[in-house]
């Protein structure tokens, strides 16, 4: 059998969990995720973790958030004036909206404080700050 390298395109089945145990992300009742290694298309740990692994492998592995979705940014919460907001939304904490960047992409980003005169948002990856678990299996190499 032949074990992972950079460049293999690879499906595996996959549950992550945080700390308390409780399920972010699975797999399970899915197709397999596929990816090709070393092409960043996941998150650095995970990609690290299949690497010479064989079909029909598991590996249970914990992440840092340095590995996976990064610290918080402090420079990606922002404080909004409500004025500034569009007239229809009610903004709620935990409400997701998109913000239009100068380039024309959508950023997502979360409602995290609500006052009188201000809305503060985040832009960081809700699990960015996080150490991640993982349980993986490796389905295919190709």
């Amino acid at each position: 059998m032949s074990q992972v390298k950079e460049g293999d395109k690879v499906k595996v089945h996959y549950t992550g969990t945080l700390d308390d145990g409780s399920v972010f992300d699975s797999s399970k009742e899915r197709q397999p995720l596929e990816f090709e290694v070393g092409s960043g298309q996941i998150i650095p740990g995970f990609e690290k973790a299949v690497l010479e692994m064989a079909p029909g492998d598991s590996t249970s592995i914990e992440i840092p958030s340095g590995e996976a979705y990064g610290d918080v940014r402090e420079d990606m919460i922002v404080n909004v004036e409500r004025e500034k907001l569009p007239a229809d939304i009610d903004p709620e904490v935990g409400m997701q909206l998109q913000l239009q960047q100068p380039d024309g992409n959508a950023l997502p980003v979360v409602v995290s404080e609500v006052t009188d005169s201000h809305v503060t948002i985040d832009a960081n990856h809700p699990l960015a700050g996080r150490d991640l678990k993982f349980e993986i299996e490796l389905i295919e190499v190709n």
